[in-house]
């Protein structure tokens, strides 16, 4: 491109110097021709230089173009000699692959036929053995079973014991800790409230106005509250009686504030009703507020709080629920910091583990059962609803959550003056753990002590060995679970002694 526009540019101007001479000639006619031939062989020499300068380049561009192409074609077979060596090395190395193929496949055929030729001989060594022992394999291994057994017994027994002790060392000195501290950090009240069930009359004549003339007002009292009210069983009292705790409360704030006022008739009766149920309303709600509130405790649901408040009118066996509640979630926030599980879901779940409880005379079933529908009724998480069904063993408990909750539930109930036990009762279960241990044979005698906490059971030294102890007090300690109700852990502990007496003359 460039020499074309070069040889243009000459021949235009080899023209214009043309053109400017014979116009110049034109013009001056009488001027020298000597100047304009000059003129002429100076363009004709710029032209060719130009002409010559172009086609120099042109030639060395050329030249340029073929070098590179060239090298170009040296790159391209250079490229196909490595492709070719790679697929000749790539060809052999499949053959290798194929050919070591081959030799694990006959490898494995021979190492099968070797186990076949083993197998073989073992099985005609078994039949040699069994025609010159004259037993069976079966019976040989049964028989060498006996006598191992026979020879190691004794130091089984003593490995066991030993393992046990050690495994139980661990465990419980660990478990020991962690409740130690639970135990140290939460304390409580030992005695427990009870709810009132009677009221003190001011003079006999209460007595008259309460019953009210032909009993009308007694009957009015008893329709508005849905309460059994008692004046002549006991005298100088009143009692209340009805299954359902709230009814009771608001029956004795009703007559408390009747026989503050004095005047008991059909409509003081009923407006005082209404104002007692308010009012116990009220208390049940703050109850429930102040119980979530003191065990740190939030997002339960409006309704659960409301049943949670009834459980402080509710007792069983002479103990407070709502305060049994309240300390076993104390506990199980510092069980679940210790062992690390959810704090939250146990400390929920502690609070709200007795909640059926609160509406046991309504609905038929277990309390735990009833607790948990409620949870899930409510919406409250899986793991908590878990751990109310199983703290009471009706379901297995499979989250560290419920087992720390069925464990504080024994904590809580268990610890002394927790709960009120007659004598009668007491009596009866310290016999009734003497009969199940006595119901075993090899059983010489057998001893409820530590107010019940522990059977302590002896044997008959020669028909009970070791092995067998261990076992009984397994069996034991099974028994008492599956037939006695009862707060805590009972020990059930068997003694096995043997005793050598000699005379001397």
């Amino acid at each position: 491109m460039e020499i074309a526009i070069a040889v243009i540019a000459a021949i235009m101007g080899l023209g214009v110097g043309a053109g400017g001479i014979f116009a110049y000639n034109k013009k001056n006619e009488n001027g020298g021709k000597n100047k304009a031939d000059d003129l002429i062989r100076k363009a004709k020499h710029e032209a060719s230089d130009i002409v010559l300068k172009a086609k120099k380049e042109a030639a060395e561009t050329a030249e340029k173009s073929k070098e590179e192409e060239a090298e170009r074609r040296r790159e391209w077979k250079r490229t196909e000699n490595r492709l070719a060596e790679r697929e000749t090395t790539l060809d052999g190395k499949l053959d290798q692959i194929e050919k070591k193929q081959e030799r694990l496949v006959k490898q494995e055929k021979d190492i099968e036929s070797l186990k076949q030729e083993i197998r073989d001989i073992r099985e005609k060594q078994h039949e040699k053995l069994e025609k010159i022992a004259g037993l069976s394999k079966a019976d040989a291994r049964d028989k060498l079973m006996k006598m191992t057994e026979n020879d190691i017994k004794k130091d089984l027994a003593g490995l066991v014991v030993k393992e046990q002790q050690e495994i139980k060392h661990d465990v419980d000195e660990a478990a020991q800790a962690i409740l130690i501290t639970a135990m140290e950090r939460m304390s409580s009240e030992v005695t427990a409230d009870r709810t009132i069930t009677a009221l003190k009359l001011p003079d006999d004549d209460m007595k008259g106005r309460i019953i009210g003339k032909e009993g009308r007002n007694i009957q009015a009292l008893q329709r508005a509250t849905g309460v059994d009210i008692m004046v002549d069983d006991t005298p100088g009292m009143v009692v209340l009686s009805s299954f359902d705790p709230i009814r009771r409360q608001v029956a004795r704030y009703a007559l408390e504030r009747l026989m503050k006022d004095g005047r008991i008739n059909p409509a003081s009766i009923e407006s005082a009703v209404s104002k007692a149920e308010k009012e116990i309303d009220k208390e049940v709600q703050r109850a429930g507020e102040d119980a979530a509130r003191e065990v740190g405790v939030v997002g339960i649901p409006r309704e659960m709080l409301h049943l949670l408040g009834e459980l402080k009118f509710r007792t069983s066996y002479g103990q407070n629920v709502l305060l049994h509640s309240v300390e076993m979630a104390h506990i199980a926030g510092m069980i679940a910091e210790e062992i690390g599980a959810d704090k939250r879901v146990a400390k929920t779940a502690t609070l709200l583990h007795d909640i059926g409880k609160a509406v046991t005379h309504k609905i038929e079933g277990k309390h735990a059962d009833i607790g948990a529908e409620l949870a899930k009724k409510y919406g409250l998480p899986d793991p908590v609803v878990h751990a109310i069904a199983a703290h009471h063993d009706d379901i297995e408990p499979t989250t560290p959550e419920a087992v720390i909750v069925k464990i504080c539930d024994s904590l809580s109930a268990a610890r002394p003056g927790a709960r009120n036990i007659s004598a009668e009762n007491f009596a009866e279960r310290m016999r009734d753990l003497e009969n199940i241990a006595t119901s075993f044979p090899g059983i010489d005698k057998a001893y409820a002590i530590s107010a019940g906490r522990e059977i302590r059971v002896i044997v008959e030294p020669k028909q009970i060995d070791d092995l067998t102890a261990l076992k009984l007090a397994r069996d034991i300690a099974n028994k008492i679970e599956a037939t006695m109700s009862y707060p805590g852990v009972i020990k059930v502990n068997v003694i096995r002694e043997t005793r050598a007496i000699e005379y001397a003359k």
